[in-house]
């Protein structure tokens, strides 16, 4: 639990720079493009944050996380066509309980967890754009 925005930079530029690492030599777009891209959606959503952190606004880097990882199962569902609404269901559902622990936990406002879900969301619905 980092508590000022502070304490948050150097993880945050830390994970940006393992993303990168990732995305370029390990994940490539070649053999796995539905997992690079989702990478780059993390690197994004990982760079938000650091800016957000930079301009001393808090977000909640859980919701970040499993809002992200929820936004690519649906589109990986939709591009294999699974039609199975389990996973979906299963990881919107969690994003809720995330949020609300965080809440009940005192370690984040509302706000911080709404600008976590829209982070998480947004390089994720970007990055599903180019390859769905």
């Amino acid at each position: 639990m980092l508590s000022q925005t502070s304490e948050r930079t150097i993880p945050l530029i830390l994970q940006c720079f393992l993303y990168i690492l990732l995305v370029k030599r390990s994940i490539v777009i070649v053999r796995y493009p539905e997992l690079h891209f989702f990478f780059l959606g993390a690197l994004f959503s990982a760079i938000l944050a650091l800016v957000f952190a930079l301009f001393k606004i808090k977000a909640s880097l859980h919701m970040v996380a499993i809002c992200g990882f929820a936004i690519f199962v649906i589109g990986l569902n939709i591009h294999l066509q699974m039609h199975n609404p389990y996973w979906p269901a299963l990881l919107i559902l969690l994003s809720g309980v995330v949020a609300s622990s965080r809440l009940e936990m005192k370690a984040h406002t509302s706000r911080e967890i709404l600008i976590g879900l829209f982070i998480g969301i947004m390089p994720q619905l970007l990055f599903l754009y180019l390859w769905l």
